[in-house]
């Protein structure tokens, strides 16, 4: 085994002990991330009109990333999820370049595709005077080599920094067994075009050198917060040793929509968070043609299943799923996605280009490079993120028990899913639903979210209103239009909503619909078959 150390100063290393200690789960709580994919965000040279081989390198660097730091933080976004920063395999193979960042060949050394080392001491610190957190992705399972699908691969272990001797590797075998721990921790992924070699997280071994790696990773570069890549298919014991040795907040990616199998990573303390995949999958279907009550059910189970659904990752889409707007491109349907991502249990997480209404498909497509879009703040998707923001940041100013108070479900039905986030005063009451742009006009009449008497506002269409002597606010819904109140009070003063206008019907108003009582409205044509496994 070989390895070097990163070069920092000692007084690096002393000087973080007080950012990490701050920058804990329940500082996490509070944030709201946005993820960024280094070679599609941003190039040095500010491209806009650089066309890009999705297979390939595209350009982007973390150089182009500071230059673009306006473009998030403009969104209200507090944290930013950079792609792995390692050195990568230099290959082009049969399923393109490493442009992402996942296929490791050495751990001790910088990605010079994305810049010197420079230019991610200054991204780091960029990101921090702008009082954000930074979480870099990781990559445990694996070091990767290209190969010609010749199995078993040939592997050349000397390459590999520090893991270089086959001791460390587990014997080939390829992940056949989805539901099988003994296969799915032990075997390796992805047996085409790169040999995805499986390190012996169970090792002794390797979990120390793993654990001196990151302690030195996130030291020297005043790291907050790391993802796990693929924490599924390591060692179950290895997890909670990592995460320790890190001393910062950490999710790891566990792919599945059964309950047990995510929170068990909670519940039997392997890992702080994860990306909340038991919601991703029935908000696919319920916005597809499915129903809200899928949704809300799957929120009971994972409240009930895990310890603490506050700082699992809330999101839609990620670098590995298609995009949800290729399900459904109707913008009303992906504002209400967006609103559940913010404004429910958890830390929201906004994948790069989502706020554009990207629409590829699966791996490369969903990776497009975001200067395609020319970086427009004007798109209906940034300015929603961005009022989203602000209102939930507000909320949590307001009350440090935001963030801790689950979500309650104020009405739900196949159509509608209302809920309230927070205490009193910070409350925040929002209702999505899945009907389209096209959807009726209509009142949906909502108890249990304020006092009788007070006046809130609907920050979407800033419009004022005061609850009835029950409580209860009309919802003025229509064009399939997610709605948010919060106390008129509480946005004083924050450039949310400065100017409102009294709350009224859309159009023509239909039936009423209200907390006791609910009316079905047609469902979406299905546009596809979702798994929950």
């Amino acid at each position: 085994m070989r390895s070097s150390l990163f070069g920092a100063a000692a007084a690096a290393v002393l000087s973080f002990v007080g950012l990490t200690a701050a920058a804990d789960a329940e500082e996490w709580k509070t944030r709201s991330v946005y993820q960024v994919m280094i070679d599609r965000f941003a190039r040095t040279d500010g491209s806009t009109d650089h066309e890009c081989e999705y297979f390939r390198f595209c350009g982007g660097t973390w150089r182009g990333l500071i230059n673009k730091l306006d473009y998030i933080q403009d969104m209200g976004f507090t944290a930013i999820q950079i792609s792995p920063i390692v050195k990568n395999i230099d290959e082009h193979t049969a399923v393109g370049d490493a442009y992402h960042g996942y296929w490791s060949l050495d751990n001790y050394a910088l990605n010079p595709k994305f810049g010197t080392e420079k230019d991610f001491r200054d991204l780091v610190d960029e990101v921090h005077k702008r009082g954000m957190l930074l979480m870099v992705d990781v990559v445990v399972n694996n070091m990767a080599q290209a190969f010609d699908n010749k199995v078993p691969p040939k592997i050349d272990y000397s390459k590999f920094n520090p893991f270089n001797d086959q001791k460390y590797f587990h014997d080939y075998c390829n992940v056949t067994r989805w539901e099988d721990p003994e296969n799915y921790q032990n075997c390796w992924l992805y047996p085409y075009g790169v040999a995805l070699a499986d390190l012996k997280t169970e090792s002794d071994e390797v979990v120390k050198e793993f654990q001196n790696w990151i302690k030195q990773l996130v030291a020297n570069y005043s790291i907050d917060g790391l993802r796990i890549d693929a924490a599924k298919h390591v060692n179950d014991e290895f997890l909670p040793q990592f995460v320790e040795a890190s001393g910062v907040f950490a999710w790891g990616e566990v792919l599945t929509g059964v309950t047990n199998d995510l929170c068990r990573y909670q519940t039997k303390g392997l890992l702080p968070g994860m990306p909340n995949y038991l919601e991703y999958y029935p908000l696919l279907q319920a916005f597809n043609g499915g129903s809200m009550e899928e949704v809300a059910k799957y929120r009971n189970e994972a409240a009930s299943g895990c310890n603490d659904t506050s700082v699992l990752g809330s999101f839609i889409e990620n670098h590995d799923m298609p995009r949800f707007a290729m399900y459904n491109e109707d913008m009303a349907i992906a504002k209400n996605a967006m609103t559940y991502t913010f404004l429910n249990d958890g830390i929201p997480t906004v994948y790069q280009g989502q706020e554009q209404h990207f629409k590829g498909n699966g791996t490369p497509y969903n990776r497009e490079p975001l200067w395609i879009s020319k970086y427009d703040k004007s798109a209906p998707l940034y300015q929603l993120t961005s009022t989203l923001n602000k209102v939930r940041n507000n909320a949590i100013k307001l009350s440090k028990d935001y963030v801790n108070t689950p979500a309650e479900t104020l009405f739900n039905d196949v159509n509608h899913l209302c809920l309230r986030k927070g205490p009193y005063g910070s409350q925040v009451v929002f209702c999505i639903n899945n009907q389209s742009s096209k959807g009726p006009k209509y009142e949906l009449n909502i108890s249990g979210g304020f006092h009788p008497g007070d006046k809130v506002v609907e920050v979407t269409r800033c419009r004022h209103t005061t609850a009835d002597a029950t409580g209860t606010i009309t919802m003025y819904m229509g064009n399939g239009e997610p709605r948010v109140y919060v106390h008129a009070d509480a946005i004083k003063g924050t450039g949310i909503c400065s100017d409102t206008k009294e709350d009224g019907p859309v159009g023509n108003a239909a039936s009423g619909v209200g907390s006791t009582a609910g009316i079905m409205i047609a469902a979406l044509a299905s546009w596809a078959v979702f798994f929950f496994a």
